[in-house]
């Protein structure tokens, strides 16, 4: 047996339904987004879960939440697993952002990696801090599933280290909606990619919202 990681985007948020970048604000979940939440517990309470591990976030802990209290543990919560920080670009759409920030908007629109959005972090930095609450869990549990409820930008940086994917093309390589889940299993060759932005446990009303 091997550890399995499941990475979970939170439900809907007001900034996602907008399109507008989100990461330092503590936004909360929509009605949505909390059916969202539900409805990831109702299909997912019977897993025989190790541990929950969240972003300290509200919209993340609200969306472990039903987990959570379905199966009776108290998720784990991670700083490094927060949000990337947009900085000055915080609850700003692109269109906006494009025009008030223009050349700071295209530099990192071209490699996320190393240039920030303005006032913001870098790719390399959330990759840092994020892989290293994975390598913690990789640490605590050998094998088993192991639930991670975190943000749009984390979890595909967090793909694309394991994945062995350029840090800096996150943006780029695949979509992650509100409600995702994407499932990577520690083989003996190494990560493994089972699933990736999965919504199944979404009904067709859910998965049609308007928003990222």
């Amino acid at each position: 047996m091997s550890l399995t990681l499941y990475l979970l985007r939170h439900g809907q948020t007001e900034s996602s339904r907008m399109n507008a970048y989100c990461g330092a604000i503590d936004s909360e979940l929509t009605a949505d987004g909390i059916e969202m939440a539900n409805a990831f517990a109702a299909a997912y309470s019977s897993t025989h879960w190790k541990a929950v591990f969240s972003s300290p976030m509200r919209r993340t802990i609200a969306t472990a939440k039903p987990l959570c209290t379905a199966i009776g543990v108290q998720p784990e919560l991670r700083d490094g697993l927060k949000e990337i920080n947009y900085g000055q670009w915080e609850g700003k759409t692109p269109e906006i952002i494009s025009r008030e920030y223009h050349d700071d908007y295209i530099r990192w629109s071209a490699d996320p990696a190393w240039y920030a959005p303005t006032g913001g972090e870098l790719a390399v930095t959330i990759a840092s801090r994020a892989m290293q609450v994975i390598e913690e869990i990789k640490h605590l549990y050998n094998d088993g599933n192991v639930l991670v409820v975190a943000h749009k930008a984390t979890i595909r940086i967090i793909l694309c280290s394991l994945l062995g994917i350029d840090v800096g093309r996150f943006r780029y390589r695949w979509g992650c909606p509100v409600g995702s889940l994407s499932i990577v299993q520690f083989t003996d060759h190494g990560p493994m990619l089972q699933a990736l932005a999965d919504r199944t446990h979404l009904d067709d009303r859910l998965r049609n919202l308007p928003g990222s």
